[in-house]
């Protein structure tokens, strides 16, 4: 009787009889009814399986993630839980969990492996071959299942890692997938079995699954270790500066406590500095040297052009980072401080930092680690900096010696200078404070007359000029802020020494909007001629880079308002910042002008037209009715020249000459 589920086969239900006799049509029917029974029960068991299966697999997870979120900086055991979780989800009996550094491997947990194999898998970082799990995961990125171990070509060529794995470890089907972030290895999550035994796509999904928790808990642990060694390294950096100014004269201190931060901050098993002195480099500071070593280091000198590193660092190398000391020319044909530095000291991966000022080599600072782990580009820049730092102490022990060596000589002159230099220093100050609002001129004759008292609050006739871009807003809201900040400075490069060249007062210079007026702080003759002018050279300027802009879809203008009257005018502001501005009608006026004033007009108050008396050429625009002001004022507009092509013509009245 077959049993059939939704009209799908899942098996058959057989009786039978030892002699002749047919079943009955009841007898039948019965076994019919029990085939159905019999569908029901394995549907149900399927369900409670797969519920099971799901509650399992949901609970693990959750466990891991509450593991995560307990330990956040600590990966072993949340390395641990995920390889408990997923060896036993996937029936697996061994696991492993590795981190790739961009060539090898490194194990940092097990699961299940006999000793001899855990000593195998711990004692260096892989370099998997060609063709085994790690390697395809290296090269393809992607998820590697071998269905046995020992029946490709890799375990026939006897491969150590392959052989390790099958006859220490007792593998035969391997399963791993990677750990990847952002396209980057991380490493690789893996469960073996120790019988020819594939696993299915639920196991391959639910490793994958676990493998995306392990990535999480690596970058929340990365996150929190580089904040961690951002905060060690700042804190590190303003010791070591603190001892620089507590000791100038004696970098000795100096050496010390930097050796002893780069040491422990680049994670170094022991460290060394050493200084030029003559064709040796003596060691001035050391932390953590095996006594073996040391001692040969302190009755065998380092000679600097002989020194396998050294004399890279003497060729103009900034850094020379060697990961397996070991494993090049230089131990290989005896060299004594080479050997001495593995066989006695232990080193391995080592990494030497020139101490340079400008092109001469004045020492370095020597870290080695005693097994194979390169130093990464952050702890290099790191030792780097304490380079640059230990070079400042170096070089501020030797300015202060010369400086000490000749105090007693220049003592009376230093006294004289000193009263002369506070005199420059102020006269500077008061020159660059002036500087802020006025043109260079006029500041320094200020400063040469020695009477800032005109710039106390007064009033005085002066003309105003005000002016800024048309569709600037719109252009702040529809582009990227970047690319308004490039504009401003093309703009204020262009008009800001305009104000300088014209002998204005530069009183407002904010976003678009610029404020300047003149025959104040000091009369000025034609105040309202030399505005004029400068309102058109800017406008030409401007011009320009309108056009350049235009030419990029964005469409701005420039428009200017030009008043003349009386204002009170003054310093505001506190000590340490303070400006020069006029308050009055006048300005309001001129701010009106410019803000009625279409792409390429400068509008001139009447008053200004007529101070003019016919030096600029002006076209009457007629009354205007301004925002702020009860009365109508009669506006002169100053047309664009035919070498403007930049800005639009406005059409205006009649020309006043």
């Amino acid at each position: 009787m077959p049993l059939h589920k939704e009209g799908t086969p899942v098996g058959t239900f057989t009786i039978y009889r030892t002699e002749v006799r047919p079943f009955s049509e009841k007898q039948i029917a019965l076994l019919q009814n029990f085939a159905a029974q019999a569908v029901i029960a394995i549907e149900n068991a399927r369900l409670i399986t797969e519920t099971r299966e799901a509650l399992e697999q949901q609970t693990a997870t959750a466990e891991v993630l509450q593991v995560i979120n307990s330990s956040p900086g600590d990966l072993a055991p949340v390395f641990d839980a995920i390889l408990e979780k997923a060896a036993r989800l996937c029936n697996a009996e061994l696991g492993g969990l590795f981190t790739f550094d961009g060539e090898r491997f490194s194990t940092v947990a097990l699961l299940g492996a006999p000793r001899e194999f855990a000593a195998f898998m711990t004692r260096e970082p892989l370099k998997p071959s060609p063709g085994t799990g790690l390697e395809r995961i290296a090269r393809e990125r992607s998820t590697v299942q071998i269905a046995d171990l020992t029946a490709d070509v890799v375990y026939r060529e006897r491969d150590p890692l392959r052989v390790a794995s099958v006859e220490l470890g007792g593998m035969r089907s391997f399963l791993a997938v990677p750990l990847i972030n952002d396209e980057t290895l991380l490493g690789a999550l893996s469960v073996w079995r120790q019988e020819v035994h594939p696993f299915t796509d639920k196991q391959i999904a639910l490793l994958q699954n676990f493998a995306a928790q392990a990535v999480i808990a690596m970058e929340n642990a990365r996150l929190i270790t580089e904040t961690r060694e951002a905060l060690e390294q700042q804190t590190a950096t303003a010791e070591v500066l603190q001892v620089i100014n507590s000791s100038p004269g004696d970098p000795a201190p100096v050496f010390e406590a930097m050796l002893d931060k780069a040491v422990r901050l680049c994670g170094a098993a022991f460290g060394l500095m050493m200084v030029t002195e003559g064709e040796e480099a003596p060691t001035v500071a050391s932390r953590g040297v095996p006594s073996a070593f040391a001692e040969f280091r302190r009755t065998n000198p380092v000679s600097m052009a002989k020194g396998p590193i050294f004399s890279r660092l003497l060729a103009g190398e900034a850094f020379v980072h060697t990961l397996d000391l070991k494993d090049d020319d230089a131990y290989r044909r005896g060299d004594p401080l080479r050997c001495a530095t593995v066989d006695l000291g232990g080193g391995r991966t080592s990494l030497m930092v020139a101490l340079r000022r400008d092109r001469e080599v004045l020492g370095a600072i020597h870290l080695y680690r005693q097994e194979l782990r390169p130093f990464s580009d952050k702890q290099i820049a790191l030792l780097q900096n304490f380079a640059a730092q230990a070079v400042i102490a170096m070089e501020n022990a030797r300015l202060l010696g010369e400086l000490r060596q000749r105090t007693e000589e220049v003592a009376e002159l230093n006294r004289g200078l000193a009263a002369r230099v506070a005199e420059q220093v102020e006269e500077l100050g008061r020159v660059g404070r002036l500087k802020r609002f006025l043109a260079p001129q006029l500041a320094e004759l200020i400063v040469s007359q020695g009477d800032e008292k005109i710039l106390e609050s007064h009033r005085r006739e002066i003309v105003v000029v005000f002016c800024d871009l048309r569709g600037y807003t719109a252009f702040t809201e529809t582009a990227e802020p970047e690319e308004v900040l490039d504009f401003l400075r093309e703009y204020h490069g262009a008009l800001g020494p305009l104000v300088s060249q014209f002998e204005g007062t530069l009183d407002q210079f904010s976003g678009d909007g610029i404020m300047v007026f003149f025959n104040d702080p000091l009369p000025i003759p034609n105040p309202a001629e030399r505005a004029v002018n400068m309102a058109v050279a800017m406008r030409e300027a401007a011009g320009s880079l309108i056009a350049a802009w235009r030419e990029r879809g964005r469409d701005l203008g420039f428009g200017c308002g030009v008043a003349q009257g009386y204002a009170t005018l003054g310093q505001i502001g506190f000590s340490e910042r303070s400006g020069y501005t006029a308050i009055g009608t006048v300005c309001n006026v001129a701010a009106r002008l410019c803000a009625e004033a279409e792409d390429g007009q400068i509008l001139l108050s009447q008053r200004v037209n007529v101070a003019l008396k016919g030096s600029v050429v002006t076209e009457q625009i007629g009354a205007l009715a301004l925002k702020g002001l009860t009365q109508p004022v009669i506006a002169f507009n100053v047309p664009l020249a035919a070498s403007q092509p930049a800005l639009r013509v406005i059409e205006g009245g009649p020309q006043n000459v």
